[in-house]
């Protein structure tokens, strides 16, 4: 099995008719919004004879290879389909030391596909992958406890045919063909730990061995020496084993390096890690770290003065056997400011004494990701120099990666190293017509993007986990989270997410939210509980919603109707028709599916509901009845965006399978015919977590996709394939009726607009008020190319004639306080022939009618 892997490789549109025409394909690409790291970096794994190879493995998201040229980490396992979602658990890499365009990984996570691992081999630095199901052997659990641990997976240095694999359960396996087939060593009697971390490494001596394969291994067992030996050493091969005496026998074995002088150093701590155990008494708060030669089998504890807790990394200077650095695991002291978090020390003398640098001097470089300020570099489990630059280390951690490019230095700066690299996992989103793009991910609360592909604004106040989001349809200014984590609440925003502020109460944690159209209503639905909760106070006082009753419940508002509220539970439709006061059943659908169901924008009554197994389902009246979409035969997530250019629906999209093939698909009439977007190296593992598939609703054809580990994944056509891919503010009209039962697909009414247009014969510039609410509106510059060649560098300008005043914009550079100049940004400076560039304005206004200026700039004259 070969499968291709590429960064944001360009793919053609798969077009599908279940039912009249087939829709046109188009080329997509695909890329993660900027967040910047987000997620437990479990490694770092240099190559140490090919310059600037460097590997990272994480423990939801996948694994990496760093692009020196770009300064940039590539994703390598976006591949992953939703029947493998647990490869996004990379247990363990290897790389070939002969042959460095080879590499392997061992993957893997407990609770996915029934456990389902996996060696992943490639021969061509993890461009392409070929994927050695081992399930019936050995498992890994990449999200386990002692995940930072390692590794457990070699590459024999005298010859590439020859692997180790450690496992958690299983014991210690060998492969004599790249991995192709497995033999368990029965020589090491060793199958699994109380901690279920198993084997923590294993290490490889080829300087002691002869012939053509090394001779002498040492392994590491995560477990305290009253269960037992925790460290073994082969001198044949893996054949036999026989525990090192006088080992420590305080703590267990967390990573181990060999020195070209015969040393082998160990870091140990009481735990797997790199958090304290929930389920055994494994705290990890002791460690110490022990230096043993292995020429005299005589041990030297080395541990650094006035250190007590954990030890994670360690790492040689690969040109000088006595200089180390070495880094501790759950060691909460402070870095700087607030921050509080690991320590790392070097040695110049083999351990015997200490540098800690981070109290020596120490700075961040947030390089540009400024969520990371405030936050410290922790779980430190892996550190690495550079084989080839020995001023330069690397250290995973807890948010991401970090790296310093003089360990020497009296100050050490270090850069938050996550270009490229995205981690979060987002649990919710929304496109707010006319605004931002809106999340909420957990442990790292949600972001405000303006641009996707610029790093955005992470909400403040924080809380930790962000769970449940929604933004009022008909004021889109008012947005509502909930969450939990260390600092559970509720927030909500009267300014398209720029600033929030604390409910004043709130019942239970996390959970999901509704706003009603108008913003007046506020529903929550608490985790792990089967009662919801009405305010129309924004969280002042609460009372029980009656008749929602669905544990988990996922209530969603009407877009037109501030009445109306819907939920669906296992083939109940449910409604509200007084506010969220109390819900009834009002359609039936057959069981299971997903309760995260959508309304159709700007539709009164239109809901959409994923049914898994059981297809997609429509209703235009409210839930009373639905019908069935043909040729959708699974149906795991749907969503909306903006309606392709001469359509009165929005785009309508899926994860889900149409023709017998799984993917990410868009329909542009209703569901008559799909278009998949994404292809076979853009499958992410599927939606994870947050189980959504959305559109923009600013943007026609682009979507977003929930991962369980990668970020936010968003596609849209490729520059030149479609002229509707620039910035364009839905103006979607709007249906609405008095009673849900007689809505009906015509349009009863449409939003109107103020405007000014210029034209010329090259082009056009026209300003748009899109939404006014009396005190501030929200309007779109539209610039058009009519001419044959692409416009670059374009600038409008305009001045308002009242108190009218500019407050926020996106797609867009704004300039000045009324004159107004905006200029583009680095992604929209060019303006295609044929194509409308769209930049969104926030603003506000004198009562009355709002002030339309005239426009002047490229195009516009």
């Amino acid at each position: 099995m070969n499968i291709k892997n590429t960064l944001s490789t360009l793919l053609l549109g798969f077009s599908v008719a279940s039912l009249g025409w087939a829709q046109t394909s188009v080329p997509y690409q695909w890329d993660s919004v900027a967040i910047g790291g987000g997620g437990f970096v479990s490694a770092i794994v240099p190559s140490k004879t090919e310059p600037d190879l460097i590997y990272a493995r994480t423990d939801v998201g996948g694994a990496y290879r760093w692009d020196a040229s770009n300064a940039r980490w590539i994703p390598l396992t976006d591949w992953v389909s939703e029947e493998e979602t647990g490869f996004l658990g990379i247990e363990s890499i290897a790389t070939d030391p002969q042959q460095p365009n080879r590499v392997y990984m061992l993957a893997g996570i407990s609770y996915f596909n029934n456990g389902k691992t996996a060696i992943l081999r490639s021969t061509d630095y993890g461009q392409n992958f070929s994927v050695l199901d081992v399930t019936s052997q050995f498992r890994a659990h990449g999200n386990g406890m002692g995940r930072q641990t390692g590794e457990k997976l070699q590459v024999d240095p005298l010859n590439s045919q020859i692997l180790y694999a450690g496992t958690r359960w299983n014991g210690l396996f060998k492969s004599t063909n790249y991995g192709s087939t497995w033999t368990r060593l029965n020589g090491l009697n060793i199958t699994t730990t109380p901690n279920e971390n198993g084997i923590s490494f294993v290490v490889l001596d080829a300087s002691s061995s002869s012939g053509s394969q090394t001779q002498t291994l040492y392994v590491g067992v995560s477990r305290f020496t009253s269960h037992g030996a925790n460290l073994f050493k082969s001198t044949d091969g893996g054949a036999t084993f026989t525990a090192i005496t006088d080992a420590p026998t305080q703590n267990m074995p967390q990573r181990a390096v060999l020195a070209s002088d015969g040393n082998l150093y160990v870091t140990y701590a009481d735990g797997a890690g790199p958090h304290g155990h929930w389920a055994v008494p494994e705290p990890m708060e002791a460690g110490q770290v022990w230096r043993y030669n292995t020429a005299t089998g005589a041990w030297t504890n080395i541990t650094p003065a006035g250190f007590t807790r954990g030890f994670g990394g360690i790492s040689i200077d690969p040109a000088n056997p006595a200089r180390l650095v070495l880094s501790t695991i759950n060691t909460w002291m402070q870095q700087y400011d607030a921050a509080y978090g690991d320590r790392i020390l070097i040695s110049t003398n083999r351990g015997a004494s200490w540098t800690d640098v981070i109290d020596r001097g120490f700075a961040m470089n947030n390089n540009g990701i400024p969520w990371i300020n405030g936050h410290a570099i922790h779980w430190t489990g892996s550190i690495e120099f550079d084989p080839f630059n020995a001023g330069r280390v690397w250290v995973s951690s807890g948010n991401g990666i970090f790296k310093t490019e003089n360990i020497n230095n009296t100050l050490t700066t270090w850069d938050f190293t996550v270009k490229g690299l995205e981690e979060t996992v987002p649990l919710g989103l929304v496109s707010v017509p006319g605004g931002p793009l809106v999340s909420v991910i957990g442990d790292y609360d949600g972001f405000r993007h303006t641009d996707v592909r610029s790093y955005g604004q992470i909400h403040q106040p924080r809380m930790g986990t962000s769970t449940g989001i929604a933004v009022a349809a008909q004021n889109p200014n008012i947005l509502v989270r909930a969450g939990g984590g260390d600092n559970p609440g509720m927030y909500y925003s009267t300014d398209m997410a720029l600033s929030w502020t604390r409910t004043a109460t709130m019942n239970g944690t996390n959970g999901q939210v509704a706003l009603s159209a108008d913003g007046a209503v506020l529903l929550h639905s608490p985790e792990n509980s089967s009662t919801s909760y009405r305010s129309t106070n924004v969280g002042g006082s609460w009372s029980v919603v009656s008749g929602l009753t669905a544990n988990n419940a996922f209530p969603v508002a009407d877009p037109i109707n501030s009445q109306r509220f819907y939920a669906y539970d296992n083939g109940r439709l449910l409604a509200s028709s007084n506010g969220g006061v109390s819900f009834s059943q009002v359609g039936t659908l057959a069981s299971g599916g997903s309760n995260v169901i959508r309304a159709a924008p700007g539709r009164e009554g239109d809901i959409w509901v994923a049914l898994h197994g059981g297809g997609l389902a429509r209703s235009v009246n409210g839930g009373v009845s639905f019908t069935t979409i043909s040729g959708v035969s699974h149906a795991g997530a749907v969503g909306f965006g903006k309606e392709a250019p001469g359509a009165s629906y929005p785009a309508v999209y899926l994860w889900g399978t149409v023709a017998g093939v799984k993917g990410v698909y868009r329909s542009t009439d209703t569901g008559a015919s799909w278009m998949r977007v994404n292809d076979n190296d853009h499958e992410y593992g599927g939606p994870g977590n947050g189980r959504f598939v959305m559109g923009d609703l600013n943007i026609f054809g682009r979507v977003y996709m929930s991962t369980a580990g990668r970020g936010i994944a968003f596609g849209e056509p490729a520059a030149g394939g479609s002229s509707s891919s620039v910035s364009s503010v839905s103006s979607l009209p709007v249906v609405s009726s008095s009673s849900v039962s007689s809505v009906s697909s015509a349009i009863v009414s449409s939003h109107s607009s103020s405007t000014s247009s210029v034209a010329s014969g090259s082009g056009s510039c026209q300003y748009v008020v899109t939404n006014d609410w009396g005190s501030g509106f929200n309007a779109a510059i539209r610039i058009t190319n009519n001419g044959s060649q692409p416009v670059s560098g374009w600038q409008v300008s305009w001045q308002f004639a009242d108190a009218t005043r500019i407050s926020h914009s996106w797609n867009g550079e704004l300039s000045g306080n009324n004159p107004y100049t905006l200029t583009p940004l680095s992604w929209n400076a060019t303006i295609q022939p044929g194509t409308t560039l769209e930049v969104g304005l926030q603003g506000t206004k004198p009562g009355g009618a709002a002030n339309i200026p005239v426009l002047t700039g490229t195009l516009c004259q």
